[in-house]
């Protein structure tokens, strides 16, 4: 066999063949088998990457344009729906910026119903929310001036309950095809209405006194919310310690499963908060308790708090807006805030539309088909990209970096990209590469699934947007990170022979 006849054996045997699309850079003609384009170097790069260890059974995405000259450097299968994990994020942002705007913030309103005497508002407390992911969380504030109004109303007491009223947004749930195991992990956290400390809390767990013997669970603040069980065993000196959390849909019960070793340390680890309506009520309870207010009654979600304690008038105690879209995208995209994602897809409804992910998923639809990306490279169903069931290609995530683009380097978009090498999700990658403090870019990664999608700059200074996915890859995930670096360092390192 012929080594050209190899290749395209290889690339069928894997259902990789690219096909021809209409998406912004789409190429038209007969398929590629192996890695092509005008960046001759870029092309060996490729498939040395793609042919390394713990990768070579993978499927592949790549697309890499030239945001100067407007041609393709490199791509392969880039028309070809891949899973790109969080890399999805880039076109949530985008789709919620070009709705709203990037000076567009949440609003979350505190009212009273009752009347105050000598100090004691004779009623509930109620919190109005739309969805802010911030509120004691990365990039958001606390609850100072929420105090503050509360006192400056003469409040001291506050004879009712805290009520959660999240009827500003749907209601908490897991999203489409998310993996039920993930729930209770902090990064499988539900989005609300309201929303707390990013909706995750931590539990402790220490060794019991022998072996056979139940652990010691500690949970944290912020998991008033729900019922927690300890499913935990002491296990014998030295084993692997071996801990799960795990959610029930509903979100009101937390079932931590596992062993630790006897004689170990205590293990603290990050885990969901539950229903968040009943989170964000049950930590402002505390935090007004902290401040010297009391409250008699309980924290509550509206949807099981029955009739108002009280029939007086309703008051706004206090309007609190998050921070700006363009504050919240970094640490959204940085940080790759799973969270953060599922509320600003909301927005991609508009100012005034609904915050429901059904219509804001429809509305990111019409907004890549208005952008010339068709609707055959991508089948997207939540906002973060923690669903198994979104597919795009890598010629429609480098069409949404071209549209985005700001030569300044400056813009919120692009300013919220992690650098490599520097902060988020690539603070400890392409370290001493030509990409590193040189390359921005969204990264994703869930089990067998890895990607890469952003910008850098050539040797020669040339801006290029680029894009790579990798799923269902035989080897670890360190494989195929490296895979992808070997393809980014690439790409940096890239001249056309400019004197």
């Amino acid at each position: 066999m012929t080594e050209t006849a190899r290749r395209r054996f290889i690339a069928v045997a894997v259902g990789l063949i690219a096909v021809a699309g209409g998406c912004a850079g789409a190429r038209t003609g007969p398929a590629a088998p192996f890695p092509s384009g005008s960046g001759g170097p870029l092309i060996e790069a490729a498939r040395a990457a793609v042919g390394s260890t713990g990768v070579e059974r993978a499927a592949w995405s790549v697309a890499v344009r030239s945001l100067e000259r407007g041609d393709t450097l490199l791509e392969w299968n880039a028309d070809v729906l891949m899973v790109p994990a969080s890399a999805l994020k880039l076109v949530t942002v985008a789709a919620a910026a070009e709705a709203v705007g990037w000076d567009h913030a949440f609003d979350t309103t505190l009212t009273s119903r009752g009347v105050v005497v000598d100090g004691v508002l004779d009623g509930d407390l109620v919190v109005h929310g739309t969805g802010d992911p911030t509120i004691e969380g990365r990039g958001g504030g606390d609850f100072a001036g929420w105090i503050e109004s509360v006192r400056e109303r003469g409040i001291a007491r506050v004879s009712g309950r805290i009520v959660g009223n999240d009827d500003g947004a749907e209601e908490p749930r897991p999203r489409f095809a998310w993996a039920w195991d993930d729930l209770g992990y902090a990064y499988g956290a539900l989005p609300g209405a309201l929303n707390v400390g990013e909706n995750r809390a931590r539990v402790t767990v220490a060794p019991g006194p022998l072996p056979g013997t139940p652990a010691v669970l500690s949970p944290a603040e912020g998991l008033d919310a729900v019922t927690v069980a300890n499913e935990v065993d002491t296990a014998g000196p030295g084993s692997t310690p071996e801990l799960r959390p795990m959610l029930e849909p509903a979100g009101h019960g937390l079932r931590i499963v596992g062993a630790v070793p006897a004689g170990g340390s205590p293990l603290t680890f990050p885990v969901s908060a539950g229903n968040p309506t009943l989170a964000f009520a049950s930590v402002f309870r505390r935090r007004l308790v902290e401040a010297g207010v009391a409250v008699d009654g309980p924290p509550v979600d509206i949807d099981d708090a029955g009739p108002a304690r009280a029939t007086g008038p309703t008051a706004v105690l206090h309007r609190h807006r998050s921070p700006p879209l363009s504050a919240i995208a970094a640490p959204m995209l940085k940080e790759s805030l799973n969270l953060y994602a599922e509320t600003v897809l909301w927005l991609a409804t508009g100012a005034d539309g609904p915050r429901a992910s059904d219509p804001a998923l429809d509305a990111v639809r019409d907004r890549l088909a208005a952008w010339g990306i068709p609707g055959g490279h991508h089948q997207i169903v939540d906002g973060s990209g923690l669903s198994r069931r979104n597919t795009i290609t890598a010629h429609a995530l480098v069409a949404v970096l071209e549209r985005f683009y700001d030569p300044a380097w400056t813009s919120p978009w692009m300013r919220a990209l992690p650098v490599a090498g520097r902060d988020g999700t690539l603070r400890s990658r392409l370290q001493g590469t030509p990409a590193d403090d040189n390359l921005t870019a969204k990264t994703g990664s869930m089990s067998n699934i890895r990607s890469l999608a952003g910008y850098v700059r050539t040797r020669d200074g040339e801006a290029l947007a680029f894009a790579v996915i990798v799923n269902n890859f035989e080897g670890s995930g360190a494989d195929a990170e490296a895979a992808i670096d070997r393809i980014a360092s690439a790409l940096a390192g890239f001249s056309r022979g400019r004197p």
